[in-house]
């Protein structure tokens, strides 16, 4: 499952489902995303996750690049 987060400046963000290791990003700034489109894909537990937007928007910020680890709930990518 997927958390998406509104914070007060208006963006949407993406954050991670679990933790893991980012794999591939699907997506760069600039990028136009529709609801349910994959944004990247991060591997948790040995197991390669989809991650989803909930929402459709403009990509604004990648905070994280392949190869990154993460942590539960940091936020991977933000669509204004």
């Amino acid at each position: 499952g997927m958390i998406l987060r509104k914070p007060s400046s208006g963006k949407f963000q993406v954050a991670a489902p679990l933790p893991g290791t980012i794999l591939k990003l699907n997506v760069s700034v600039g990028d136009v995303v529709t609801e349910g489109q994959n944004v990247l894909i991060m591997e948790a537990m040995k197991m390669e996750n989809q991650v989803q937007t909930t929402r459709g928007g403009e990509v604004v910020a990648i905070r994280v690049k392949e190869g990154d680890a993460v942590q539960q709930d940091d936020v991977l990518i933000e669509i204004g």
